[in-house]
């Protein structure tokens, strides 16, 4: 994913996916236009094991790096093949259960599912994923 766009992370679209992540219990992260790690609310701040304030925006490679993104089975996946990477690059939904090291270097197995934003003109403006624990208990610290 590439460089960030000036004001990439500034559309209506993000900002309203936004307000709603902040208001979710319901981990959830956003992407912009540009493939960079704009936000990421409270609840996915307690899977991730760092919060978005300390982290900040980072281009999506460098977040996905981070995580050890991998199938159950351990297969590494490729972050094109990761939900975000599909809704990103394919602009399609796309859900998988995965494994992710959070930055608190515990591995957990989880559920995600990302889907495209896009505007009233068809245009992309980033990318939304949810994801969850089958066991809400491990979400807390």
């Amino acid at each position: 994913m590439s460089e960030p766009a000036v004001g990439a992370s500034k559309s209506l679209p993000l900002i309203l996916a936004r307000e709603l992540a902040s208001n979710l219990a319901t981990p959830m992260f956003l992407l912009d236009a540009a493939g960079t790690l704009v936000y990421f609310n409270e609840a996915a701040a307690r899977l991730l094991g760092k919060d978005f304030t300390d982290l900040g925006e980072i281009p999506s490679g460098e977040f996905g790096a981070a995580l050890e993104l991998a199938l159950p089975d351990g297969k590494p996946l490729p972050l094109r093949e990761s939900p975000a990477g599909i809704a990103f690059f394919e602009r399609r939904p796309a859900h998988k259960t995965l494994m992710a090291t959070s930055y608190d270097g515990v591995r957990r197995q989880f559920e995600a599912t990302a889907h495209p934003l896009f505007g009233a003109e068809g245009e992309m403006h980033g990318v939304f994923a949810l994801f969850w624990q089958d066991s809400p208990g491990e979400f807390t610290s």
